[in-house]
């Protein structure tokens, strides 16, 4: 099965949904998908399907990198760590790459609530990604 064939369900979810500047390509049996999504909640949903194809994100063959616009609305929430930076990362889970750290006692933008664990969040420099939902205080 073709890569694109794999994630046509995610790609075609992300048009639906509105991703802007979507990009769609494959190179070395990796598809590339890029955009702007509309909102928080789009973005969850695209990582939930990719979730759905791949569990748990181990076949390494999708590079998912769709941020929301930087003029999404969200709340402010503190990094309530014990001591150490927060990690944020690439999508919803500690298996995925570090993109950016929240500093211990720091406010990052709350965009959505992927779920239970797993909140979108950006940080003051901008960085988005998610960070693990127990370690954020909404205000």
């Amino acid at each position: 099965m073709a890569v694109q064939d794999k994630y046509g369900r995610l790609v075609q979810a992300a048009q639906q949904a509105g991703v802007r500047n979507l990009q769609v390509r494959e190179q070395n049996n990796v598809l590339y998908v890029n955009g702007e999504a509309p909102s928080g909640q789009v973005k969850d949903q695209l990582w939930q399907i990719y979730n759905e194809i791949d569990p748990d994100f181990r076949a390494g063959d999708l590079v998912l990198d769709v941020n929301v616009g930087a003029d999404a609305a969200g709340q402010r929430a503190k990094v309530v760590t014990e001591e150490s930076n927060l990690n944020i990362r690439k999508g919803p889970g500690t298996d995925q790459e570090v993109v950016a750290k929240a500093a211990h006692h720091d406010y990052v933008t709350l965009i959505s609530k992927a779920s239970d664990q797993w909140w979108l969040v950006r940080t003051s420099s901008g960085a988005e990604g998610y960070a693990y939902a127990q370690y954020l205080s909404p205000e």
